[in-house]
């Protein structure tokens, strides 16, 4: 297998053996300063620091996941152990991906996360994921980008299924809340597809009239409105996280030629893709005033 050159500037995974004496670990620092960070702590106990009045103990076998705004040090007592892996805002583009559960991963995946006391079954589900996305790593002659990639989805996905939200949602399913969330599945997997309404409307029996009511009503744009915006946040991911062309990023998205992309983005944003990617690769708080997060979208 051909190897990934520059993986380890967007992935991060490392064994932390027990030690006689106390370790910290600070997430934010460096390269890693935008990576989303996954501790699974084997045995022993750890503090998660956050503020001067704000910690929180963990107690192994457990696992936090850390979005990169998630700003906080872990301190590892005498003779605690675990994983720690970390991916770049690109890895986790990739990993999250654009099928019906990516929805729901992008939301989860903003968000820090604490494994419930005594979840037992979601350590060793998670585990042998994290130990796979470390060796991957740690060998030269691998470390694939596609791996690296693929054992992050993995995680997600037992990490979001630990939660009880895949139960819930399917809970929630009958009414006008179900039908919301199933259109926005389907547009997640259908909006590089630019099918017309009345497909969205035809597979969730009703008619486009009808779901024009509900988006309407809950969130104040139409079906269409709602399309276009998750096709523009998917166009500022790329372009923010990515080294694909404008070319490359219009094909991927579905659009016939990359001039149609570039004069629907411009009007949908005030920019054209070269000049939003210049701007937000230039500016030092890119992040927080042109990125569109994964929980933007509605």
């Amino acid at each position: 297998m051909v190897s990934d050159s520059g993986i380890h500037l967007h992935a991060r995974g490392e064994w932390r053996e027990p030690s006689l004496t106390q370790r910290t670990i600070r997430f934010q620092k460096g390269l890693y300063v935008q990576f989303h960070h996954l501790f699974l702590l084997q045995a022993g106990r750890a503090t998660l620091v956050f503020g001067p009045e704000e910690q929180r103990t963990l107690n192994g076998p457990t696992i936090a996941y850390l979005p990169p705004q998630t700003r906080c040090e872990l301190y590892m007592a005498a003779g605690a152990a675990g994983f720690l892996v970390g991916a770049s805002p690109q890895i986790m583009v990739d990993a999250i991906g654009d099928r019906a559960e990516s929805y729901a991963l992008r939301i989860f995946s903003e968000q820090p996360w604490f494994m419930p006391e005594e979840d037992i079954a979601a350590v060793d589900e998670v585990q042998p994921l994290v130990a796979g996305f470390v060796r991957e790593l740690g060998d030269p002659s691998r470390a694939s980008w596609m791996a690296i990639s693929a054992y992050m989805r993995l995680i997600l996905m037992a990490l979001w299924r630990a939660g009880g939200a895949e139960t819930a949602e399917q809970r929630g399913r009958g009414g006008n809340a179900s039908i919301l969330q199933r259109y926005r599945q389907l547009v997640e997997a259908w909006f590089r597809q630019h099918r017309p309404m009345t497909d969205y409307a035809r597979e969730l029996g009703v008619t486009t009239d009808r779901l024009h009511a509900i988006c309407r009503s809950a969130l104040g744009r139409s079906p269409v409105q709602l399309l276009h915006e998750r096709v523009v946040q998917e166009a500022k991911l790329r372009l923010e996280r990515s080294a694909r062309t404008v070319q490359e990023i219009s094909d991927g998205l579905g659009f016939r030629d990359p001039t149609y992309f570039s004069h629907f983005f411009k009007r949908k944003t005030g920019f054209s893709p070269a000049a939003y990617r210049d701007v937000a690769r230039k500016s030092e708080v890119a992040e927080s005033t042109l990125s569109s997060g994964y929980a933007d979208w509605p």
